[in-house]
């Protein structure tokens, strides 16, 4: 007879799990290019709205071999650890877990994957590639029958999806510009660390319930004290794991990576999800630390040496840590691990089972997407890829709004409304007149420089009464040669510093005198101070009064 909190306890983890969707879209939209950002958020959707359909229509039966129609209210799926809870909880929680492996291969094939291809293969991998490993694993099949351990889907999920996203990167090619003509690996930065922190931050709070939830029940003293146990060995292990690809970067790079370590903190997830209800707090740290020193190394093993591209390290995190996870578990398992006395059975049992669900997944997704390349084709044309594929497969200019003009359907202009004035107010607005006064004449100075001085030159200027200005954001680097920049250990082509762009326009106030004012504040004798840059302006012309010249620079 089912739990009432037992079925509550999977519906919070399944709540949990989906969240991680908003996870990975962070952090793969971080760690790519901004132009390609609205069509990963698009990937991310669809993969789990195409792949809930799937699922449900074939690939819950496939995986858990039950042979009825699953929205039967009294059916229970029966296995070994689910007789406690009706089939509707089980099954949202399967979904989520579904769409979790569907959706890490979308990081390792961006910015040049057709979004129409990338729909057949989240259908195919959610109704069929998935569902049948699953069923060896989760489902009664051999490998569970073997006494294969793989708790919340080190394998299971994150694996079969990592090496899914290998075999996809291998087979789609890299990024143009990624490798030189030698083959030598380029940095392509993503546009958004913050982003990509905020992922992981995401993932790492939902991975409480991808293995926490896991436990599928929460009725009995020693299931509460084992989900417990669950959410120290996950959490010691993403921490260790993080601090440990801090240091090896530190080490090998002079500095700290800051994507390398995010990824480091979603090696040790994956690495523990196998064993996190059997290993001990001391084993979560072992499987932390050597999945930290893993994620770099197969990084940069995948990137130069495979000369595959892999823009979020997919198959290093997920593939490489979910293998390297599973197996420890057979080393480190408190009931049964090799280092605990209990033989060498579970271990091999382990290995068996990464290799089984390796063969099975890279020889069917080669398959995939190889029909895929062959029909519809995987990727697209050079041109599109260089636009970005925003623009080409979506018809967004960008997908961060300040940056979009507001169009109707046709593509034409339309009026918005302006600091609370109504388009119907225009008629009623000042009449434009010539008030033409062109005898004066008008300096337009540049000013570049560090934005911690923005408020200083900014005073400065208003005490010598300029006071219009223009502030821009941008990115630049002077002629002088600067710090040689890694991005996940590849050095960058040009190092680009944020600066601060400040236009004024003078015409009352010499020349001179502003640029002896500008001089004055921004010196520090050091590289970057700055540059100012000074232009001959023809006329100055007010749009809302039409007066032009000396009079179109005056308040009214």
């Amino acid at each position: 007879m089912y739990s009432s909190v037992d079925t509550l306890w999977v519906l919070l983890g399944a709540v949990l799990v989906f969240f991680m969707q908003a996870g990975f879209a962070m952090v793969e939209t971080g760690f790519t290019r901004a132009k390609n950002s609205g069509n990963i958020i698009m990937k991310n959707l669809m993969d789990f709205s195409l792949g809930t359909i799937v699922f449900y229509i074939i690939g819950f039966g496939l995986m858990f071999g039950t042979g009825k129609f699953i929205g039967t209210p009294d059916f229970f799926v029966q296995n070994d650890y689910s007789s406690s809870y009706p089939t509707f909880a089980f099954l949202i929680f399967q979904t989520v877990f579904c769409a979790t492996a569907a959706t890490i291969v979308s990081g390792a094939m961006a910015e040049r994957t057709k979004f129409s291809s990338y729909c057949i293969y989240s259908i195919i991998i959610s109704a069929l590639i998935y569902p049948i490993s699953g069923h060896w694993i989760w489902g009664g099949g051999w490998l569970a029958e073997m006494g294969f351990h793989d708790f919340a889907g080190s394998t299971a999920v994150h694996m079969v999806g990592g090496v899914a996203a290998l075999v996809g990167a291998k087979l789609l090619g890299p990024r143009i510009g990624k490798f030189s003509e030698e083959g030598k690996a380029k940095a392509i930065p993503g546009h958004s660390l913050t982003l990509g922190a905020l992922g992981v931050f995401i993932l790492w709070f939902c991975w409480f319930g991808f293995n926490g939830g896991s436990t599928v029940s929460l009725t009995g003293d020693d299931t509460i004290l084992s989900t417990a146990k669950i959410f120290i060995t996950t959490n010691l292990a993403a921490a260790v794991a993080a601090t440990t690809t801090m240091c090896v970067t530190w080490i090998k790079y002079k500095k700290p990576d800051v994507s390398m370590t995010l990824n480091g903190a979603l090696a040790g997830l994956v690495g523990i999800t196998a064993g996190c209800d059997a290993v001990s707090p001391l084993g979560a740290i072992i499987i932390g630390i050597l999945s930290g020193i893993a994620v770099v190394y197969s990084i940069e093993f995948v990137e130069n040496k495979l000369k595959i591209d892999d823009p979020v390290g997919a198959f290093s995190v997920h593939g490489v840590c979910g293998a390297l996870g599973t197996i420890l578990t057979g080393f480190l398992a408190v009931d049964g691990g090799l280092l605990y006395g209990g033989g060498a059975s579970l271990l091999i049992t382990q290995i068996i089972g990464v290799a089984a669900v390796i063969a099975w997944v890279a020889i069917t997704m080669a398959i995939v997407f190889t029909v895929i390349k062959k029909t519809v084709g995987l990727r697209v044309s050079a041109k599109e890829e260089i636009a970005g594929l925003d623009l080409e497969e979506h018809g967004l200019d960008n997908a961060y709004a300040d940056f979009m003009p507001i169009v109707t359907g046709a593509g034409t202009e339309i009026d918005v409304e302006e600091e609370g004035l109504p388009v119907e107010a225009k008629e009623k607005a000042v009449k434009v007149v010539d008030k033409r006064d062109a005898k004066s004449t008008f300096t337009k100075i540049v000013i570049l420089t560090k934005r911690s001085k923005f408020p200083d030159l900014k005073k400065a200027l208003n005490d010598i009464e300029v006071t219009g200005l223009t502030l821009t954001n941008v990115m630049g680097c002077g002629m002088q040669k600067g710090v040689t920049e890694l991005y996940r250990g590849v050095p960058v082509d040009m190092t680009l510093l944020p600066k601060i762009k400040v236009e004024v326009v003078v015409s009352k106030v010499p020349v001179k005198t502003v640029v002896e004012t500008v001089k004055n504040t921004l010196y520090t004798g050091h590289y970057g101070d700055g540059k100012m840059f000074i232009y001959n302006v023809d006329n100055v012309i007010k749009v809302r009064t039409g007066e032009e010249g000396y009079a179109a620079l005056q308040e009214d």
